[in-house]
Order: structure tokens, then C-alpha cells, then sequence
């Protein structure tokens, strides 16, 4: 099988666990990650190694500013320098501010993924794309009901499946 870019990049940059996700983590995983927020990597089972995030993102830069630099070059090297030089630091700033949106786009990439793994385990029989929402709304609707935590899962089970 052979794997997108986005998946090895992923693959290099994240240590991920081998033990399975929690029923309790997956959905509060889900409902964060639907709502936008930050998810908590160790209740998902993943860890970022910075240095390797550094290594790629400064590969994906090399080959697109590089091939940049020899074009603007050709056509700017017979204007005034001054043009370069505030060039340069535009690109510079754009280099350092795109980490972080590299990093938080790994991030994701890698959240989805794992609740996709763990909702393969949890709830075979509902797709992710059709059942998501729904869960998510059940979930908070427990959370707001005080369900106990040994029965939360049989309490989302018999709720989706009665609206399914």
C-alpha cells in the first residue's frame, strides 16, 4: 500500500502507543476534536518528536522556497537590492510563522487518524463521517445526565442505535 506524503510525514514525526484508545477518551477525543479544540495527545496515544517536525518542515521548505529563490533571483537581480533584502525578510517571517501552522496541521492529521483507529475498535458498525456528530451530541448529553462511567458505553450504544 503505498502511503500519501501527509502519512509519512506523520509517520516520522509521531511516536504512536500500541495500547488501545478508551472508550471514555475516544468520545471526549471526538467531541473536542468536532468542536475545534485542542485534543489531549497521551488520552489518544500519540507523541510529537520536535526535532523530527523541525526535519521535515525544513525539507517541505527547501523544496519550495529554493526553486522560489532561483526564479525571483533572475528577474530581481537587475533591480535595486533593496527590493531583495525586504523580499528576504518577508520570506524569512513566512518561513518561521509556517512552522506553527505545519505543526498544528500535523497535529490534526494525526488526531484524526487516531480516532478513526480507536472508533474502528469502539463502534465498528457506524461510520466516523455519518456517526460523529451524533455521537458527540449523545456524549455531551451524558456528560450532562451524570451517566456513570461503567455505563456510558452501553448508555451511547442503545442511543445510537435508536436514532439509527
Amino acid at each position: 500500500m503505498k502511503q500519501s506524503i501527509k502519512e509519512k510525514i506523520i509517520s516520522y514525526v509521531f511516536k504512536t502507543s500500541n495500547q488501545p484508545i478508551l472508550f471514555r477518551d475516544l468520545l471526549s477525543a471526538n467531541s473536542h476534536y468536532n468542536e475545534g479544540m485542542y485534543v489531549d495527545a497521551g488520552k489518544l496515544g500519540f507523541r510529537m518528536n520536535i526535532i523530527k517536525a523541525h526535519i521535515a518542515y525544513l525539507i517541505i521548505c527547501a523544496l519550495i522556497v529554493m526553486p522560489l529563490i532561483g526564479i525571483t533571483h533572475y528577474f530581481l537581480k537587475h533591480l535595486n537590492f533593496h527590493i531583495s533584502i525586504v523580499g528576504t525578510v518577508f520570506v524569512t517571517a513566512a518561513v518561521f510563522l509556517g512552522f506553527n501552522f505545519f505543526k498544528s496541521w500535523i497535529r490534526d492529521a494525526i488526531t484524526l487518524k487516531q480516532i478513526k483507529k480507536g472508533w474502528a475498535v469502539h463502534f465498528p458498525f457506524f461510520a466516523y463521517e455519518k456517526y460523529s456528530k451524533k455521537v458527540e451530541e449523545i456524549y455531551n448529553e451524558a456528560l450532562r445526565k451524570d451517566i456513570a462511567k461503567k455505563d456510558l458505553e452501553q448508555y451511547v450504544l442503545d442511543a445510537i442505535i435508536k436514532e439509527s
